[in-house]
């Protein structure tokens, strides 16, 4: 029994037994008895998430990511301790690594733990099967679920993204309009984030005339060394490019090393962008111009929406946070 069958039954809004339950004024009494009285009739104590919204909460926020060495997860961390702190929660990490039966154990640990939500943070929680998010959707039943960076459609999901499909489109546009026509696309996996930044890449390409090759597409793990390499075996096999754009700033970097270390000027031989504007962008020669995602816009957006959880006020499913593109010196433009 949870609070949606009280809404259900009471032919109410889970906003307004929200508001039932956290005594506000604003619900008629008439209302207020009907939603009492299927209460009683079905049963119904609050659990955690209702406590959540104003009554014997634990003032405790759950937050999973998949791996908080990554510079992107580390800064989403961060904000979101941060303005759940300001907001009067405290947090509890799980850092979950990227095999989905770990995922669930610590998802199921986290609700033991009655917290009254759960952050996921990145979009790698988001599985392309549907069965193997059953999990998520079975726990939103309880307490609300926020994702950040990552959607998933379901009654109390709130997913907070950034435009990763128009923030890769803008970047190459930029990349074909300087006059470049072989660019190199590598990317490091494929979630939500980064199928839709390949949809950018490829839709960039189609608006400008230029025909898609498979070979220019290139999946890399999230490594320098990794990304240096597979660039110095492409080149051996002959492959040319004359631009790179990637998923990740480690990938970017990758590529600074691929052109120092075939002696090639960037930008004026090989231009370069990387994306999440991290701390890696400014720490190579020359630094690197990078897609910021707006991470702290994201957190603290996604924490606001959860306040507005509790206080059982309407807020959307959805919100989805503009990027901007950082101009450094591997670009010509």
């Amino acid at each position: 029994m949870n609070i949606y069958d009280v809404s259900q039954h009471a032919g109410v809004s889970i906003a307004t037994v929200s508001r039932v339950l956290n005594g506000n004024p604003n619900v008629s009494e008439k209302t207020r008895e009907k939603v009492l009285k299927v209460m009683d009739e079905l049963g119904y104590t609050p659990n955690v998430f209702a406590r959540g919204l104003g009554l014997d909460t634990m003032h405790t926020v759950g937050i999973m990511c998949s791996d908080s060495s990554d510079p992107y997860l580390a800064n989403a961390i961060y904000y979101l301790e941060r303005s759940l702190r300001a907001n009067g929660y405290d947090s509890i990490l799980c850092c979950t690594g990227y095999d989905l039966e770990v995922k669930q154990k610590y998802f199921s640990l986290l609700r033991s733990k009655r917290v009254d939500a759960i952050i996921l943070a990145g979009s790698k929680f988001v599985e392309m099967r549907a069965k193997d998010n059953a999990y998520i959707l079975e726990a939103a039943a309880d307490l609300p679920v926020m994702l950040v960076n990552g959607y998933l459609e379901g009654d109390n999901i709130f997913s907070t993204v950034c435009d990763d499909k128009s923030a890769v489109e803008q970047a190459v546009s930029l990349l074909i309009e300087s006059g470049h026509r072989d660019i190199l696309y590598l990317y490091s996996s494929y979630s939500y984030s980064g199928v839709n930044k390949l949809e950018g890449y490829k839709k960039a390409l189609r608006t400008h005339g230029i025909p898609l090759r498979q070979e220019m597409i290139r999946q890399c793990p999230k490594d320098v060394e990794a990304s240096r390499d597979l660039l110095l075996s492409l080149d051996r096999q002959g492959i040319f490019f004359d631009a790179v754009m990637t998923s990740d700033d480690s990938l970017a970097v990758g590529a600074v090393k691929y052109a120092h270390a075939r002696d090639i000027s960037i930008p004026d031989n090989l231009s370069i962008i990387g994306y999440n504007n991290s701390l890696l962008a400014l720490c190579t020669d020359p630094e690197i111009t990078s897609v910021d995602t707006k991470v702290e816009a994201l957190c603290t957006t996604t924490v606001n929406t959860l306040m507005g959880v509790f206080s059982g006020v309407n807020v959307p499913s959805r919100t989805t946070i503009a990027s901007d593109l950082i101009k450094r010196n591997t670009t010509k433009w």
